[in-house]
């Protein structure tokens, strides 16, 4: 193995994809009902127990990785000799992309020769995680760790970004959205369409009266621009939509493979239940 790659939970990759594919994996946390919960390791906060909280009415937060999480793993890896490629949750939508490069800093400072990439993705969910499935395929294949970072961050650029969101209000208590934004959730039957624009920051790609409506205007959203035959779908807690979206899909012959993730809890904590995300790689930087 050339170098190690670090990513973080908001990548919602499965803790047997990670060990099977030796990509490491710090958390953030939640905040639930006054109890602090990991979203890594065996004692971890699911999706399913969060989501149906959230669904009785409970209001979770989440918090970033600290510097000091990150600053044990770099210097760790420095000590040894070894690389570290970072794949970053989003620096828009966390702090923990800036806590990366803080402890990054201090390294250097004791090991200035340690070498250290950070990526910030500007994506999040399995679009991250998709990206690092990739990162992980092309250091397997021999690439070297300044060949990967630039594969990746040319595929971050075209990275496309849809989520179907059931209640905005979520994504408002989070901050990530503004309280008129979230009002248009209120409307009757009308169905925002989600997307991460060009900085990072969440825009609105549509507004669809009616949850069947929406789920055609949200798959031909996703079939717009394609340079990629994979694409990916995750989902909170419709496993049953997610696999229509996937059929409906693969009717495109230029899809040759659509890839199913359950949405990881710090993600589900700010869109909360029904949310249906699509991510592809574009021809065009979004």
């Amino acid at each position: 193995m050339t170098f190690h790659i670090l990513t973080d939970s908001t990548a919602d990759l499965s803790p047997e994809w990670l060990e099977t594919n030796q990509v490491d994996v710090l958390g953030l946390t939640i905040q639930l009902d006054g109890v602090h919960y990991e979203t890594v390791g065996h004692d971890r906060l699911t999706s399913p127990v969060l989501l149906e909280k959230m669904a009785a009415g409970s209001q979770p937060t989440t918090s970033q990785i600290n510097v000091g999480q990150f600053e044990a793993y770099f210097k760790e890896k420095a000590q040894a000799g070894e690389a570290v490629l970072y794949v970053a949750f989003s620096s828009v939508l966390s702090g923990t992309y800036q806590s990366a490069i803080m402890a990054r800093d201090l390294v250097l400072e004791e090991f200035p020769e340690a070498a250290i990439t950070i990526i910030d993705t500007l994506a999040a969910s399995a679009g991250e995680g998709y990206l690092v499935m990739q990162a992980a395929r092309l250091r397997d294949a021999g690439h070297s760790l300044e060949e990967t970072q630039a594969e990746i961050q040319d595929l971050a650029a075209r990275l496309k970004t849809y989520f179907l969101v059931d209640d905005l209000n979520h994504l408002m208590r989070g901050g990530r959205i503004s309280k008129a934004s979230a009002m248009i959730g209120g409307l009757v039957n009308i169905k925002p369409i989600i997307s991460i624009e060009t900085d990072g920051k969440l825009g609105t790609a549509a507004k669809v009266r009616g949850k069947k409506k929406a789920m055609t205007e949200f798959i031909g959203l996703a079939l717009e621009d394609l340079s990629e035959s994979t694409v990916v779908v995750a989902y909170a807690d419709e496993l049953g939509a997610a696999e229509t979206i996937k059929n409906r899909l693969l009717e495109d012959s230029r899809i040759k493979e659509v890839l199913l993730f359950p949405l990881g809890p710090i993600i589900a904590a700010h869109v909360g239940p029904g949310t249906l995300a699509l991510f592809t790689i574009g021809k065009q930087a979004r």
